[in-house]
């Protein structure tokens, strides 16, 4: 088993900058790859970044190079280091966790990231 836990996230404006966190404790080979997903209101969940088990990292073409994904802490951390942050990107975001991607089994509780225009 794996538990995540998330922390970060916060209220904004528009154009500035937030880090979410997410702390893996368990068996690293259940968080081989790892990765920050979100939901908005009333939208579906959308992978937002990830780093998969070869270190290969991926970006949502809305991400446009305002986000910055990493590692550390010998794999049981990841932080999603936000800027540039716009109204749209108002949602909940979640750690997510398993062997490889996108086949994630562990899911953190999700913070919110607010952005006011």
């Amino acid at each position: 088993q794996v538990q995540l836990v998330e922390s970060g996230g916060g209220l904004v404006q528009a154009g500035g900058s937030l880090r979410v966190s997410c702390v893996a404790d368990g068996s690293i080979y259940y968080f081989n790859a790892m990765a920050w997903y979100r939901r908005a209101p009333g939208k579906q969940r959308e992978l937002v970044a990830a780093i998969t088990a070869a270190g290969n990292i991926i970006y949502a073409d809305f991400v446009q190079g305002r986000f910055t994904i990493t590692r550390e802490n010998r794999q049981t951390t990841i932080r999603l280091q936000m800027n540039s942050l716009k109204p749209d990107d108002t949602a909940v975001y979640y750690c997510a966790a398993g062997v490889k991607h996108p086949e994630y089994t562990f899911w953190g509780q999700g913070t919110q990231v607010t952005v006011a225009s």
